[in-house]
């Protein structure tokens, strides 16, 4: 039961960052293209976004691997 719940804290994780990834991304595009003159800075707030979203799969292969131990 335990691989189980695993898995899905995973998969959920993976889908999860991989949806907040792509909304993060198409929206900065979106603004850099609406006014170029500022796509330094939505870019840095785009990678701190990302880097933020992607902490989420790492949490949840952690929790994974603390229920498999069990």
């Amino acid at each position: 039961m335990n691989f189980i719940a695993a898995a899905i804290a995973a998969a959920g994780a993976a889908i999860a960052a991989g949806y907040g990834n792509g909304k993060v991304i198409s929206k900065t595009i979106e603004s850099m293209a609406r006014q170029p003159e500022l796509s330094g800075q939505l870019r840095s707030t785009m990678f701190i976004g990302v880097g933020l979203i992607e902490a989420l799969p790492i949490i949840a292969i952690v929790i994974s691997f603390m229920l498999i131990s069990q």
